[in-house]
C-alpha cells in the first residue's frame, strides 16, 4: 500500500493547494529559487500556477490586517525615495490579483488612470498613479487592503539591496520597523549556517541580476502554536509564551506548519526588488490527512539542526511534535497496527 492509497477521496482547497515544503527527510538553508509562476503538483493537488492567492482566509486575514495596522501603523513604512516602488508594486500586485481571479477582480488602465473592481469587497475606486490624494491610504498599505500577501520592497543601490518599504502584519518572528532601512546582508545576518555556506551574498547576487521580465519564489518554513498570522517580535509577548506552555494533548490542534511562498520581482517601472511573503498553515491534524507528508514532516522536524531550531524558534517544543506524529502514523499505518496484533 502506497501512500497515496491512505488520502481521503476529497481534501478541502486548502490542503489541497497547500505549499509542502519538504522535498526530502532533512533540511537545510538554501536559495532553492525556482521560476514562477509555475504549478507545482503535489502528491493532493498542487501549488504555485498564480504569484498572487486568493484563499478561503481571504476576508478574515484582510480584516486581521486591519486591525494590526490600526493598532501599530509602522507595520507599514514606506521611506520617501520609495515612493515610486509603491506605485509600481499596486500595479504589479492588482494586476496579479486580475490574473488569478478574472472571475471576481477587473483592472483597467488608461495612461496613468486606474480603475479596480473587487467583487469580494464589494470595491470600485479609481485613482491615478503618482497622486496619493487620491487613494483612501499610501499606496502601499492600501494594496494590502487588497491581498493576503504581505509586501517587502528593496532598494538597489551601492552594489547591494537594502530594505526601504514594506507592509508587514503577518511576520514570522522579525520586525519590518527594526529591519527597515538594513542592507540585505544586514537583516539576515542572524540565520544561522548561511553565512559560512556564502547563501546570502550568492542570493543577494541573483537578486540584483533580476530583469523586470522574471519573477521566482522560494518557500521557507517554521511550526507557530495557533493560527496566529502575527508572530512579529512586537508582539512576543503575546505568543511567545506558548512554545513553554504547550503540552503533548495539545498538538494535533495547537501546532500548525507554516509556510511562506516568496515571490521575487523586479518592479519594471522603478526597478525596486519586490518580495511577496505569503504564509499558509496547517494544523499537524490535518497534516495528518496526507501521511506522505506527516511522515516527511516529521524527519525534518526531529532530524533540524538545534541552531537552526533554536533560530525558527521550536527547540522547546519540537520533541513534542515529533513524539505526537510519532503516535498518530503509527496507530494509522495498517501494517503496525497488524502486527501489533
Amino acid at each position: 500500500m502506497t501512500p497515496a492509497d491512505l488520502l481521503p477521496q476529497t481534501l478541502p482547497a486548502r490542503i489541497a493547494r497547500f505549499p509542502f515544503p519538504f522535498p526530502r527527510d532533512e533540511y537545510r538553508y538554501t536559495a532553492n529559487v525556482q521560476p514562477a509562476p509555475a504549478f507545482e503538483p503535489t502528491v493532493v493537488g498542487g501549488w504555485g500556477d498564480t504569484v498572487v492567492e486568493v484563499d478561503e482566509h481571504y476576508l478574515a486575514e484582510l480584516e486581521e490586517r486591519a486591525e494590526i495596522l490600526a493598532e501599530d501603523p509602522e507595520r507599514s513604512i514606506t521611506l520617501p525615495h520609495m515612493k515610486a516602488a509603491a506605485w509600481d508594486a499596486v500595479l504589479y500586485t492588482l494586476q496579479g490579483f486580475a490574473d488569478a481571479r478574472p472571475d471576481v477582480a477587473r483592472l483597467s488602465i488608461d495612461g496613468d488612470r486606474v480603475r479596480w473592481e473587487n467583487d469580494l469587497l464589494n470595491t470600485a475606486i479609481e485613482f491615478v498613479v503618482g497622486d496619493e490624494s487620491t487613494l483612501p491610504l499610501d499606496p502601499l498599505t492600501w494594496v494590502g487592503t487588497q491581498v493576503q500577501e504581505d509586501i517587502c520592497l528593496l532598494d538597489q543601490r551601492e552594489g547591494h539591496l537594502w530594505l526601504d518599504a514594506g507592509l508587514v502584519t503577518f511576520a514570522a518572528d522579525w520586525s519590518l520597523a527594526f529591519d527597515i532601512g538594513m542592507s540585505f546582508l544586514e537583516f539576515h545576518g542572524p540565520v544561522p549556517r548561511v553565512h559560512e555556506a556564502g547563501v546570502m551574498p550568492a542570493a543577494e547576487q541573483f537578486l540584483m541580476r533580476l530583469t523586470p521580465e522574471q519573477a521566482y519564489r522560494r518557500t521557507n518554513w517554521t511550526l507557530t502554536i495557533d493560527r496566529r498570522m502575527d508572530v512579529s517580535t512586537e508582539k512576543y509577548d503575546v505568543w511567545g509564551k506558548d512554545r513553554r506552555l504547550l503540552t503533548l494533548e495539545e498538538v494535533g490542534e495547537r501546532v500548525h506548519l507554516r509556510v511562506e511562498v516568496q515571490h521575487l520581482v523586479r518592479l519594471p517601472v522603478s526597478g525596486a526588488v519586490m518580495f511577496y511573503i505569503r504564509s499558509s498553515m496547517l494544523p499537524m491534524h490535518e497534516l495528518l490527512l496526507v501521511p506522505e507528508w506527516a511522515a516527511r514532516a516529521r524527519a525534518v522536524i526531529e532530524e533540524l539542526p538545534e541552531d537552526m531550531a533554536d533560530y525558527k524558534g521550536i527547540a522547546r517544543y519540537r520533541h513534542l511534535v515529533v513524539q505526537w506524529l510519532d503516535a498518530q502514523l503509527e496507530a494509522d499505518d495498517p501494517q503496525s497496527a497488524a502486527e501489533a496484533a
